[in-house]
């Protein structure tokens, strides 16, 4: 094998390997989820963050709610036990639905890209997502839907 072609399949095999962590690394911690909507609020059990292990506790870093009456979905991150944010999915660039990794949100149609608490990190996007406020109330988090 040449030098040129031992360093290109080189070269594919780490990008390869680095695509396939990355993908196992968002597919462990993504669960899309069905929320209810109550009165003005989509409704989310603190439990659907939880990662059930043998030995200890473990949380998922975010989950994403669905409802056939939400245009977008809604992507919520838990920071800890009382803290969590709540994102519309929809980029404020050109409305595209956005896609999560990890902690960022980004748009496939241009590549804007938002950290986990909606703030705008790289454009063409120059607005922050539209959060939502959240409380706790019983092991739930009801997320304030008024004017969406």
């Amino acid at each position: 094998m040449e030098r040129k072609d031992f360093l290109k399949t080189c070269g594919f095999a780490c990008l390869g390997g680095i695509g396939i962590s990355t993908l196992l690394e968002s597919c462990g911690s993504l669960q899309v989820l069905t929320g209810e909507i109550a009165d003005s609020n989509l409704i989310v059990p603190i439990t659907d963050f939880e990662i059930k292990k043998a030995s200890k506790k473990e949380f998922k870093r975010y989950v994403i709610i669905n409802n056939d009456l939400l245009k977008y979905p809604i992507c919520v991150y838990r920071f800890d036990a009382q803290t969590y944010s709540a994102l519309w999915m929809q980029c404020t660039h050109q409305g595209t639905e956005l896609q999560v990794f990890g902690d960022k949100l980004q748009c496939p149609a241009h590549g804007s890209e938002f950290n986990n608490k909606g703030i705008m990190q790289n454009g063409p996007a120059d607005t922050d997502l539209r959060t939502f406020p959240i409380t706790i109330e019983q092991d739930h988090l009801k997320i304030s839907l008024k004017a969406v």
